[in-house]
């Protein structure tokens, strides 16, 4: 199973946010040197979101992740208003390996094309859930879309990975939801990466345990609940 260290890009230092809450934001610094650190303890591929970008609809930190990219030599994921071709386009010419798909994506023609032209490799989607329905736009708008069948959506049209986000999970260290993750993977055949909540090592079992591709590890690193080192030595294959 993959281990994904997050960092979550706000106004161009690393932060994060409780249960999506822009209001309720923890700043953690440089978001490059941060990236230093995970890659020191063993991460190979970092999770990392705009959320700026993600309310704006547009890059609002592309600095920082070039620096991530470049200085930190580390791949990496991105998420965050992302909402054309042209910059799912950019992203990949700068060195981002995964594009993630959000709030666009329940434009299905669009996620469509994007696959087609990129690759089903380069390209994820994020079903971020209140009650599994989907919220968009940075989490700030809740829609009547059941996560489930949307992702059974997705998979049709040719998508493999999907980043799945409790949104009451996010950033409370109260577990992640192993029974909505589940949901997921038993009814579709995607590759589920798990996110928001998680606390200890016990989560990454419950993870791998229900048969998660991955999860990404937020808060519980920054406040040193989960030791990176330990968790990669342990779980990565």
């Amino acid at each position: 199973m993959k281990l994904y260290p997050a960092i979550d890009l706000h106004e161009g230092k690393a932060v994060r946010l409780y249960k999506g809450d822009y209001d309720k934001v923890t700043t953690y610094g440089d978001p490059v040197m941060q990236a230093k650190k995970f890659k020191e303890e063993g991460a190979t591929f970092l999770h990392v979101v705009d959320l700026d970008g993600a309310k704006a609809g547009n890059f609002l930190n592309l600095e920082a992740l070039k620096g991530i990219i470049n200085e930190a030599k580390i791949d990496c994921e991105l998420g965050g208003g992302i909402r054309t071709i042209e910059q799912i386009e950019t992203l990949l010419n700068i060195g981002v390996k995964r594009v993630i798909l959000g709030s666009s994506a329940l434009n299905l023609d669009f996620v469509k094309e994007a696959v087609n032209k990129f690759g089903s490799d380069k390209i994820v989607v994020g079903i971020d859930c209140k009650n599994m329905k989907i919220a968009t736009h940075g989490w700030l708008n809740e829609t009547d879309i059941d996560a489930i069948d949307f992702a059974k959506k997705l998979e049709n049209i040719g998508i493999k990975t999907i980043i799945f986000t409790d949104i009451a999970k996010d950033g409370t260290l109260e577990g992640i939801n192993a029974n909505q993750t589940k949901m997921l993977i038993d009814n579709t055949k995607l590759d589920i990466i798990a996110s928001g909540g998680a606390k200890s090592l016990a989560d990454i079992d419950k993870a791998k345990e229900i048969g998660c591709y991955g999860i990404i590890l937020g808060k519980s690193l920054y406040s040193n609940q989960i030791d990176l080192k330990e968790a990669i030595l342990k779980y990565e294959d």
